[in-house]
């Protein structure tokens, strides 16, 4: 397989990948609504740093190992399993808001942009569907005599588009008029996504066993 045709799978399978629903979709349309376009694009970059664990270990070949060991797999299940409890718990104690200023200004004053990172970054990272994903869309494309400088390419293009379809998602759900529209009924959406987040995790880790 040359180069621009796996670079052209590696595209068009990410780009359906990133859109399909998810963790990673969930928490990015929720910062947006909830807390402005900056916690958006922030949650946005720490999900598209995430892929670099997953690109890192797949280009290296322990995606097989991680999917064929048990306890490799259990270990990240019950990772990422409590994760999303957390953020489901998180979730689900929302409560209402007194003004989508006051809610915006106080949202910049206590979450710092290393926390905003951080979420996204723990919530792809800790994905427990993630190595069977990388498995199969790197056991296409890679060979091994693949150069280095490919490897390179395909992962920082990955990153690079899951940076643009989340980047998109927080412009989008910060229009003015769709934000001002959904604010009042906030905390029903952090409930929402909170309940969405804990029986996700909650089957994660009844998985485990």
């Amino acid at each position: 397989m040359d180069f621009w045709q796996g670079f052209t799978i590696v595209t068009c399978v990410h780009l359906l990948a990133a859109a399909s629903p998810g963790p990673d979709f969930a928490l990015v349309t929720r910062q947006s609504l909830l807390y402005g376009r900056r916690a958006g694009i922030l949650t946005s970059l720490g999900i598209s740093l995430g892929l670099s664990i997953h690109i890192l270990y797949s280009t290296a070949g322990l995606a097989a190992v991680v999917v064929h060991s048990t306890r490799g797999m259990a270990l990240i299940k019950l990772a990422g399993g409590a994760y999303l409890v957390y953020l489901g718990i998180t979730g689900l104690r929302a409560k209402p808001r007194r003004g989508i200023e006051t809610s915006t200004a106080s949202t910049q004053e206590n979450a710092s942009p290393y926390r905003q990172i951080a979420s996204g970054f723990l919530c792809n990272a800790l994905n427990p569907k993630a190595p069977i994903y990388f498995l199969s869309l790197f056991t296409v494309v890679l060979s091994a005599d693949m150069p280095l400088l490919t490897l390179v390419v395909y992962g920082g293009w990955i990153m690079l588009l899951q940076m643009f379809w989340f980047t998109s998602m927080a412009l989008f759900f910060t229009n003015a008029a769709i934000r001002c529209r959904v604010f009042i009924i906030g905390h029903w959406i952090d409930r929402a996504f909170g309940a969405a987040m804990l029986l996700l995790g909650l089957r994660v880790l009844h998985s485990c066993f």
